[in-house]
């Protein structure tokens, strides 16, 4: 075309409004910029203060607006950029730099890594004490229900307890349960055969508290030790140990989809869904708070405080459970906390 030994970049131009693209060339005819078609007819043109041309980022086209709203699009970027350079007004954007320049782009992955790890450890735990005190009780109840519902359909069986050993347990734990700051009625006790958890007793937030077969039948006849373990989980349920996970988890899950952006409907069903079992999973703080809930209760109840104590003697010589981290998930640092019980009870008896 007549135009093409002048034109600044070859590209197309799309009017205002319309998906319509002609094929022509960006010319400087003058103080304008003007986009000529094949014939050099003028197609849209404007002085340089009124037209908008798009910053650099990476090989993304190029957008020069001209004032009636149509634009001149181009993928010679370079050409643009020496085009604004004549005209000092800088080539590359800040954000193409950034892409171009890696240790920049690094820097900027490491502060926001730096920002996510400082909002987990310093913002995440405040926020979490904030909902606590906030969540209405239909709130826990909701989340136990639904926790409850899932591990039923992919962990947990019916329980074969025989309804003589299952009566002792249910005195033992309406008798706890009846001292305890709540009350009875803020606790229903379920029995489940435990698979792949195996021998365990967990709490959920509403008071919600389940009761695998396998730990029953570790426990013998020690309906004491079953009594003081599920004490213990009354512990978690009355310190809402298990709610602040709940919330932790979500926070963690929010941040990481924060940071990460859209990661997919599978992704984020697994970090919510999995937020109620992490709600099982408590920090050695929560778990010793939880001891201590226990020996007292039980001796409230009259029962043996050291009941506790036993059941985690109980992991050290039936299972072999000697490690500072126990096999349990939910019960860390097996001989740590029973010597850390029994100094407790030797105390109290002191006093």
């Amino acid at each position: 075309m007549a135009s093409d030994n002048s034109a600044i970049a070859q590209g197309e131009w799309h009017p205002a409004g319309s998906s319509r693209s002609v094929g022509s060339g960006l010319v400087e005819a003058g103080e304008r910029l003007v986009a000529r078609d094949e014939t050099g007819a003028e197609l849209a043109g404007g002085s340089l203060s009124a037209i908008e041309i798009s910053a650099r980022v990476g090989r993304i086209p190029r957008r020069v607006t001209f004032p009636d709203g149509s634009l001149f699009e181009t993928s010679d970027n370079d050409a643009i950029d020496r085009f604004l350079s004549g005209k000092g007004r800088g080539g590359a954007g800040l954000v193409h730099r950034l892409e171009r320049f890696h240790p920049r782009l690094v820097g900027f992955v490491a502060a926001t890594i730096l920002l996510g790890a400082v909002i987990y450890r310093y913002a995440l735990p405040a926020l979490v004490e904030v909902a606590v005190v906030v969540t209405p009780p239909i709130v826990p109840r909701i989340m136990s229900a639904s926790t409850l519902e899932t591990m039923d359909r992919t962990l947990l069986g019916g329980s074969k307890l025989d309804e003589a050993r299952r009566g002792k347990i249910v005195d033992g734990f309406r008798r706890i349960a009846g001292l305890s700051a709540a009350g009875e009625a803020a606790y229903s006790l379920n029995f489940r055969e435990g698979g792949p958890i195996g021998p365990n007793a967990f709490a959920l937030p509403d008071g919600t508290l389940i009761l695998t077969d396998e730990l029953v039948e570790l426990a013998g006849d020690d309906t004491d030790m079953i009594v003081g373990v599920l004490a213990h989980e009354i512990g978690h349920v009355e310190h809402k140990h298990s709610l602040r996970q709940i919330y932790r988890a979500a926070g963690v899950a929010a941040l990481i989809m924060l940071i990460a952006g859209d990661i997919g409907s599978g992704a984020e069903d697994i970090l919510v869904e999995g937020g109620g079992l992490l709600a099982l999973s408590y920090s050695r703080a929560a778990e010793a708070e939880a001891d201590r809930h226990s020996v007292a209760l039980m001796m409230k109840a009259g029962l043996d405080p050291t009941a506790i104590a036993r059941f985690f003697e109980l992991l050290e010589t039936k299972l072999d459970d000697r490690s500072e981290t126990s096999i349990f998930s939910t019960h860390p640092g097996t001989p740590e906390r029973r010597k850390a019980i029994l100094d407790l009870i030797a105390e109290l008896r002191k006093n």
